[in-house]
């Protein structure tokens, strides 16, 4: 058993890296435990593992008396002096009290305290090593999926991605390679949990670090950041050195830097731009490519007004599903950015097609709605009609609105 139980301690010490001395105590209480359980309590009980020979001794302090009445607690003075010559009757000493089945007791705590001291010192291995990372970029497989959560391998530990730290544009497999940030390592019942996230926007912070050699040492630094997982990210940079461009540093050499983060985010899209103080100038930036004809600026409620000329620039603005509007607020930190269409310019075209239909009216003595169809179509003025007379039908989509404009054209001649 001696032998048997120094083996497994340096063979636990190799293979999980726990302290053997941290073995000899966890496994030192077990067999206190136990002895307790079977031998009663005793006063002061402690356990001895010798750390060379691995021989097992129980102490206990007993009192010296004439005439035992508590056995757990008080020993005569004739077996006391056995023990120690010195015992005197009334005094406190600590003999030894090894029980004859020992080794059946301390068998059975074995295994127990081991299994205890190798999740306890694990525990406490995780939350060492891993209580200062929050913001360390991590590599591991995918181990096992628990409901939406992924549970990763990270070699001696397992880090958790919950559903809301998942891109949700993103799939995984059991055994795909996946790259993630520490977002937090939390203390829960069952021990510290390594909480990790791709859809966090400091992971691409921590990415362009990695990438960016100007963001490590500070000469570029990253002044706001916006993201929607999956899809589309804005960063706002600035240099500390006028003869350093942020832009540049962030996009590297051909791009060869922010493609290698494009690629790591699976294609999501990463927009970069310089910061400015100046939130007119801001807007600009983040709402490129987009041509703005004017930014109205509300200090009061923290509302900027975009107005561009054309529904071009009004999709690009926006962008998809209103992406790009609603990270340039994220960005900005101002309660709203207000994109709209130049209304003179709408109002102008209306009256320029009411103008149109009314001049057709008036010259062919046809209703309103056919001249209107004959404007959409791009036939806005009499000459162009005659000119497609012949082509009516393909020009007009309602076949019978044609027929009367080509009736009307032949009255008219």
């Amino acid at each position: 058993m001696n032998a048997e139980l120094l083996a497994v301690l340096e063979q636990l010490e190799r293979d999980k890296g726990i302290q053997k001395e941290t073995l000899f105590s966890v496994v030192e209480q077990s067999i206190l435990d136990a002895t307790k359980k079977s031998q009663g309590p005793a006063r002061d009980l402690r356990v001895v593992i010798d750390r060379k020979t691995g021989v097992i001794k129980a102490f206990a302090r007993l009192t010296v008396v004439s005439q035992i009445r508590i056995h757990t607690e008080q020993i005569s003075l004739s077996e006391a002096r056995q023990k120690n010559p010195a015992a005197i009757l009334g005094q406190t000493f600590e003999f030894e009290v090894t029980p004859k089945d020992m080794g059946r007791i301390a068998a059975q705590a074995v295994k127990q305290g081991i299994m205890q001291a190798i999740r306890g010192e694990e525990k406490r291995m995780v939350y060492d090593e891993f209580k200062d990372r929050s913001g360390d970029i991590v590599t591991g497989m995918v181990r096992r999926f628990v409901k939406s959560d992924v549970h990763v391998d990270l070699g001696k530990f397992e880090g958790i991605m919950p559903q809301k730290e998942r891109v949700p544009t993103e799939d995984y497999n059991v055994g795909d390679r996946v790259r993630a940030m520490i977002l937090s390592v939390e203390q829960t019942p069952r021990g510290p949990q390594i909480i990790l996230t791709r859809s966090h926007p400091s992971f691409v912070r921590r990415l362009f670090e990695l990438e960016c050699n100007e963001l490590t040492n500070g000469t570029v630094e990253i002044k706001g950041m916006a993201r929607e997982a999956g899809y589309r990210t804005k960063i706002a940079v600035s240099s500390r050195q006028e003869k350093v461009d942020p832009v540049g540093a962030c996009v590297g050499i051909r791009g060869s830097r922010v493609k290698n983060i494009v690629r790591e985010l699976n294609n999501e899209r990463v927009d970069i731009f310089r910061w400015s103080d100046n939130i007119r100038e801001l807007v600009i930036e983040a709402l490129k490519p987009a041509k703005l004809k004017e930014v109205h600026i509300d200090e009061e409620t923290k509302i900027v007004t975009v107005v561009v000329e054309d529904e071009e620039n009004l999709s690009l603005a926006i962008g998809k599903k209103g992406q790009n509007a609603r990270l340039t607020e994220k960005i900005t930190g101002w309660r709203k950015v207000d994109i709209r269409l130049d209304e003179s310019k709408q109002v102008a075209f209306q009256r320029k097609k009411n103008e149109a239909v009314d001049k057709i009216v008036t010259d062919l003595s046809i209703e309103r709605e056919d001249a209107m169809a004959a404007v959409d179509a791009g036939l806005s003025t009499l000459e162009l009609l005659k000119e497609n007379a012949k082509d009516l039908a393909d020009c007009i989509p309602d076949a019978a609105v044609a027929d009367r404009i080509a009736k009307a054209l032949e009255q008219l001649v």
